[in-house]
């Protein structure tokens, strides 16, 4: 999911730092609240392993570009489900910043975007989760249908943040709306898979004991 070199000029770049700054605030409360309820440790601790996880999901995980941006299984809703909002909003903004320095520079500029494309979604995970988990169900208890709803909610909103910088950038065409169909089907597969990879991972998780290194509520109600 990386906006490519030049879809948005120098002109109309500077809407991305106001949308990246405004998801960073909202991440910076969700770290303050976590910190209070946590600790600093946890928060830190949980952050830093899902910026290790994005950076592999980023760097070697299968990645293919399509229409207007690529292709990546990034697994917002894994991240989520494990580590909680906070961290895992700070784990996706680290690991797609440290890609940009250290991998690919020209993704750089495109920053802002690729960031708000990735963190407002997750957002939108921690919203739906509220309405359809109930508050004593541990999430290493979902079932598939509430997976794939979480699943659902964050690459449909990766898609539509996709299509909205795709549009903004380049204009409504037959060209542009080709191009964000072909990769707005192409992430179908995705939707298909990650809820299974959910559920793998919350059932390896019921035989990790509760501690500071992942979300309380993976084992706990709320």
């Amino acid at each position: 999911m990386h906006i490519e070199p030049g879809l948005v000029d120098a002109s109309k770049i500077l809407l991305s730092y106001a949308t990246a700054t405004a998801a960073f605030a909202y991440t910076f409360k969700l770290a303050r609240d976590n910190a209070r309820e946590r600790g600093l440790l946890s928060v830190s601790s949980r952050a830093l392993i899902s910026t290790a996880l994005v950076l592999f999901y980023f760097q070697v995980l299968p990645h293919q570009p399509i229409g207007v941006s690529e292709v990546h299984l990034i697994l917002g809703s894994t991240l989520f489900l494990l580590f909680g909002a906070a961290p895992a909003a700070i784990g996706l903004a680290s690991g797609l910043l440290l890609q940009g320095l250290f991998f690919a520079p020209s993704d750089l500029p495109q920053y802002g975007m690729n960031v708000t494309t990735l963190l407002v979604p997750l957002f939108a995970i921690a919203s739906v989760a509220r309405r359809i988990i109930a508050p004593n169900t541990p999430y290493v208890e979902l079932s598939y249908r509430q997976a794939l709803a979480l699943s659902t909610t964050y690459q449909a909103n990766i898609v539509a943040w996709v299509a909205f910088w795709v549009f903004y950038g380049q204009g409504f065409s037959i060209a542009t709306l080709t191009s964000v169909l072909s990769f707005s089907a192409a992430y179908m597969a995705v939707v298909i898979l990650e809820p299974l990879v959910d559920l793998a991972v919350l059932a390896v998780a019921k035989a990790v004991s509760h501690n500071l290194f992942f979300e309380k509520r993976l084992h706990q109600g709320a």
